[in-house]
C-alpha cells in the first residue's frame, strides 16, 4: 500500500476508484465500503484509493471545541487502510484555506485534476465545499463533462455506519471494550509514550507504565481496570491497565492511564507502548488501606491471565466477503416457488447471500405462500406485471449487493452452485457475468434449451447453445465441462456484477421477455468484457424446452426481438447487408411453418416484422444511444467469442448440423480476441 501525506507528491493513477471520509474507528461499516472499493477496482483492473483528512476538520474550522473524541488516530487509520487491502490511502492536509474551496473548486482542482477518478464511491448524505453546498447530485452533475462514475452508498449503509460509530463511542465510554471491538471489527487501542510516575505500583509489587497518549482528542475508555495486549517494539506482552484517579492513594488527583505488564522488567521511559483492550476486569474502587489494594490487583492479575489465554493478541478481523444476492422473479408461480425454492434457500445455509423474490403482480397465492411457508426471504411486490426485462430493473433497484444472481423460479441448484462462479467474478476483472451448466431438470443427464452449456450467436443474429441448437437438444456426457467463453449467458440463472449491471442500463425494458439477456451481453462484448460458462456450477431448469419453442407467442418474441437486437448491436456498415439477408432468413422460417401448417407461427414473424420495420427511426435513436453508452464504459475492444461466423440456420436445416460441435471449428470463434 501506497501513503501520501502532500497532494504535489501524487503519482498517475490507474483508473482510480476513489472514497472519500473520516473513516474514525475503521469500523465494520467502513470495512464494507473499503470492500467495495477494492472489489470495484479489481473489477476494471485499477486502483483503490481512500482520501481521508489530518487534522480532523473540526480541529481546523472549531479550534477551541475540545469535545471531539476519536476512536483512532491517523497513524492507526493508516495501519488498518493497510490490513484491509488498500492500494492507495492520501492523507489531505486539512487547512482553512482547503474549507474555503468552493463546490466547482472542491470537485475540479481537488478530485478531478488531482485524481482524476473513474469511479467515485460516497454516500447519499455526502457534503463539501465553503458551507457544504456541494452533494451527491452536484456531484453526478460535473460527472458529464469530467467523465467519471459516481456510485452512491445506499441510505442503509450510511446510516449502519453512523449507528456503529455510536454504538462503538456508547460502549467505550462504558467500558464495555468486547461490545466495541465487535463493532469495530478489531480491538481498540491507545498508543502513547512511556512517562514518569510516582512509582507507586513498584512499592505494591505492580510496576506500571503511565501511558501518555499521542493525540490528546483520543478517546478514553470508562475508569476502571482491563485486561489488556501490550505492543512493545515488535514484541507483544500480556497485561492490566488502569485508568482513574486512583482514589485509594491519598492526594492522588490526576487521571493517569497505567499498565502493568507481565513477566516484563526492561526500562522503557520515553518509548512508545500500544495498549490493546481485551476485556472489562471491574470498575475502579476505593480500598481502605494499600493492603487490600495490593491483594485486590493480585486477583486482578490472575483474572486477566484467565482472559488473556482464551484469545489471540491484536487478532484483526478480515474484510467481508462480497454481497451477493439471488433474485428470482415470479409470476404465477406459487407452485413452483413451494417445488424449488427449498434447494435455493438450502445452498445459501450459513452464507451472508440474500434469497429475494421479486413479484411481478401475481394473482395466484405467490405471496401467502411466501409469507407462511418461507418467512425468511425477502419479497419486493411490483404493482403490475412488468415482464421479465422491466420487472428485474425494477426489483434490482431495489436491492444492494455487489453480485446480482438472475434466477427463474423454475430452477433447482447444486448445493455448491454458488461457489464457483462467484470465484470467476471476483478474481477476473474482465469477466462481466457467467452462469452454470443448466440441465434439464426432467432428464438430468440432459441439457437445457434456455441455455444449456452457454450461449453462442451466429453471423445474422440468431441464437443457439453449446448442448442445443433450436429445438435439439444434447446429452450431457461431459463434451463441455471445461469453463469457456460464450457470447451470452441465460437469463434463467445469470451471475452478473452488480455494479456493470446497472451502469450498462440493465436489460431493455421494451423487450418485455426474451432474448433481452443477449441484447445486454451483446453490449458487454462490445465494451470489451467477457462472459463465459462454469460448468463446475450446475442447476436444473424445468422450463419449457420444446413447448415454449412451439409456442407463437415465443416466436413472436424470438424473432422481434432478435431483429432489435441485432440492429442495436450490429456496425452499419454491417446492417447493409445484414438487413436484406435477415429478411430473407426470416422469410424461409416463415415457409417452413408453412409447409408444417403452423399458420400461427407465420403470423407472429409478420407481427415481430411489423413491430420493428414501422419504428425503424425509433430503433435507430435506440441504437445511437447504445453506441454511445458502451463507449463511455469501454474497457478495450469488442470480444468475439460465442460468434459462429456462419448461418446456424443453413447449418441445422441445410446440413443437417445437430450439435454444437458438428459444426465447422473455422467459423467458431472460441477464444477472446483482444
Amino acid at each position: 500500500m501506497r501513503v501520501f501525506y502532500q497532494l504535489n507528491e501524487l503519482p498517475q493513477f490507474k483508473r482510480a476508484v476513489l472514497t472519500i471520509g473520516s473513516f474514525d474507528g475503521v469500523h465494520c461499516g467502513h470495512q464494507q465500503l473499503l470492500a467495495r472499493i477494492n472489489r470495484l477496482a479489481r473489477q476494471i483492473d485499477g486502483e483503490s484509493i481512500v482520501v481521508t483528512f489530518h487534522p480532523h476538520p473540526r480541529q481546523v474550522i472549531y479550534p477551541r471545541d475540545n469535545s471531539l473524541q476519536l476512536l483512532s488516530t491517523i497513524e492507526e487509520k493508516v495501519a488498518l487502510f493497510e490490513h484491509y487491502g488498500v492500494d492507495n490511502v492520501v492523507v489531505v492536509p486539512f487547512t482553512v484555506a482547503f474549507s474555503q474551496l468552493s463546490a466547482d473548486e472542491y470537485i475540479e482542482r481537488f478530485l478531478v485534476e488531482t485524481f482524476h477518478p473513474q469511479t467515485i464511491v460516497i454516500g447519499y448524505d455526502h457534503k463539501f465545499g465553503l458551507n457544504r453546498q456541494g452533494d451527491i447530485d452536484y456531484l453526478k452533475w460535473h460527472s458529464k463533462k469530467a467523465g467519471y462514475e459516481v456510485v452512491e452508498i445506499p441510505p442503509r449503509e450510511i446510516n449502519d455506519i453512523a449507528v456503529s460509530s455510536t454504538k462503538i463511542r456508547n460502549a467505550l465510554q462504558q467500558g464495555r471494550v468486547k461490545e466495541a471491538a465487535r463493532f469495530l471489527g478489531h480491538p481498540y487501542e491507545i498508543t502513547g509514550k512511556v512517562v514518569h510516575g510516582q512509582h507507586l505500583g513498584t512499592q505494591l509489587g505492580f510496576p506500571t507504565a503511565n501511558v501518555q497518549p499521542d493525540n490528546r482528542f483520543k478517546l478514553i475508555p470508562a475508569q476502571g481496570i482491563y485486561a489488556v495486549w501490550v505492543r512493545h517494539q515488535g514484541e507483544i506482552y500480556g497485561g492490566m491497565l488502569y485508568i482513574g484517579n486512583r482514589p485509594s492513594i491519598a492526594d492522588a488527583k490526576e487521571h493517569v492511564i497505567e499498565v502493568h505488564i507481565f513477566a516484563f522488567n526492561k526500562n522503557i521511559y520515553g518509548d512508545e507502548l500500544t495498549v490493546v483492550f481485551v476485556d472489562y476486569l471491574r470498575a475502579d474502587v476505593k480500598f481502605q488501606n494499600l493492603a487490600e489494594l495490593k491483594a485486590q490487583l493480585a486477583e486482578d492479575r490472575e483474572d486477566a491471565r484467565a482472559i488473556l489465554s482464551q484469545e489471540q493478541p491484536g487478532l484483526l478481523a478480515e474484510l467481508p466477503g462480497p454481497e451477493l444476492a439471488i433474485v428470482i422473479l415470479n409470476y404465477n408461480g406459487a407452485a413452483y416457488l413451494q417445488e424449488f425454492l427449498p434447494s435455493v434457500l438450502a445452498s445459501v445455509a450459513g452464507t451472508p447471500y440474500q434469497v429475494i423474490v421479486a413479484d411481478n403482480a401475481s394473482t395466484d397465492a405467490s405471496l401467502a405462500i411466501l409469507a407462511a411457508s418461507f418467512p425468511e426471504v425477502r419479497c419486493i411486490v411490483l404493482k403490475e406485471n412488468l415482464g421479465f426485462a422491466a420487472g428485474y430493473n425494477e426489483a434490482l433497484q431495489q436491492v444492494n449487493a455487489d453480485y446480482f444472481v438472475l434466477l427463474n423460479s423454475d430452477v433447482k441448484v447444486a448445493p455448491d452452485w454458488i461457489a464457483p462462479c462467484l470465484q470467476v467474478l471476483e478474481h477476473n476483472p474482465g469477466i462481466a457475468a457467467c452462469q452454470p451448466k443448466i440441465l434439464a431438470y426432467q432428464q438430468p443427464d440432459t441439457f437445457e434449451y434456455a441455455g444449456a452449456a452457454g450461449g453462442w450467436l451466429d453471423i445474422l443474429g440468431y441464437p443457439f447453445c453449446r448442448g442445443r441448437i433450436f429445438n435439439t437438444t444434447e446429452k450431457d456426457e461431459g463434451q463441455y465441462d471445461e469453463p469457456a467463453d460464450i457470447f451470452w449467458a441465460s437469463g434463467a440463472a445469470l451471475f452478473i456484477k452488480a455494479d456493470i449491471f446497472r451502469a450498462f442500463g440493465g436489460f431493455d425494458a421494451a423487450y418485455f421477455a426474451h432474448a433481452e439477456e443477449i441484447d445486454l451481453c451483446w453490449r458487454l462484448k462490445r465494451a470489451g468484457y467477457r462472459i463465459v460458462v462454469v460448468p463446475q456450477a450446475v442447476v436444473y431448469h424445468l422450463g419449457g424446452g420444446t413447448l415454449e419453442y412451439l409456442s407463437p407467442k415465443k416466436t413472436y418474441l424470438n424473432f422481434r426481438n432478435t431483429l432489435i437486437t441485432s440492429f442495436k448491436n450490429e456496425p452499419l456498415d454491417k446492417l447493409v447487408w445484414w438487413l436484406p439477408l435477415r429478411l430473407l432468413m426470416d422469410g424461409l422460417a416463415g415457409f417452413l411453418f408453412l409447409i408444417q401448417g403452423k399458420w400461427a407461427h407465420i403470423g407472429a414473424i409478420i407481427k415481430a416484422h411489423w413491430h420493428f420495420f414501422p419504428r425503424l427511426v425509433y430503433w435507430y435513436q435506440r441504437k445511437i444511444a447504445t453506441d454511445k453508452l458502451v463507449a463511455k464504459f469501454s474497457i478495450g475492444k469488442f470480444t468475439q467469442a460465442g460468434i459462429y461466423s456462419g448461418s446456424i440456420v443453413w447449418a441445422y436445416y441445410a446440413l443437417g448440423k445437430r450439435s454444437f460441435q458438428s459444426l465447422a471449428k473455422r467459423r467458431l470463434h472460441e477464444e477472446t480476441k483482444g
